[in-house]
């Protein structure tokens, strides 16, 4: 009798096992997902290739579990379609220690926050926080036609001193 219970537990708990991959695997967007954030991340190209490439990118720097993230993918997915061949797009998780040495060097201490580079993979500016479609076109426009970026509340310029390393350059949020 033992052995006939620990045989229907064994099945109870595989059932229930089986039960929780199919709703974790389902919450997650499937096999193969359709959500804007996940797909951008997988065909995203590496950064040393899209700064070396003529292009000018868009780093974002984003996580799974941000909402602002997510709710920006849309828009960012948009944005690389319509500048399909102009424009890189490039993500970076947070929380993937991959790219720890990219989250110290722009100094990325919250997120969604792109680092905008021109065509020579120069650094031209930061945006903090989540933006708009129209906000992301006009970014994305404006670094296609190395034009000035727009004026939007987060949105800055950067520039370099001769010979300075954007690693150890004071920040705006550096106090010291």
């Amino acid at each position: 009798m033992n052995d006939t219970l620990g045989r229907r537990e064994r099945a109870l708990l595989g059932a229930i096992a089986a039960a929780l991959l199919v709703a974790l695997i389902w919450l997650r967007g499937g096999l193969h997902s359709t959500a804007p954030l996940e797909q951008l991340a997988r065909q995203s190209l590496e950064l040393p290739v899209a700064l070396a490439d003529g292009r000018p990118t868009i780093v974002e720097f984003y996580a799974d579990w941000c909402e602002a993230c997510k709710a920006m993918a849309p828009a960012m997915a948009e944005l690389e379609q319509q500048q399909k061949g102009r424009l890189d797009v490039v993500l970076l998780n947070v929380d993937n220690p991959r790219w720890q040495p990219e989250i110290d060097r722009y100094d990325v201490n919250g997120i969604p926050q792109l680092e905008l580079f021109n065509g020579d993979g120069q650094p031209v500016g930061r945006s903090i926080g989540a933006r708009s479609a129209a906000q992301l076109t006009a970014i994305g426009a404006a670094l296609v036609a190395e034009q000035p970026l727009p004026q939007l509340p987060g949105v800055g310029q950067t520039s370099l001193r001769s010979g300075a390393n954007p690693a150890t350059m004071a920040t705006p949020r550096a106090h010291g």
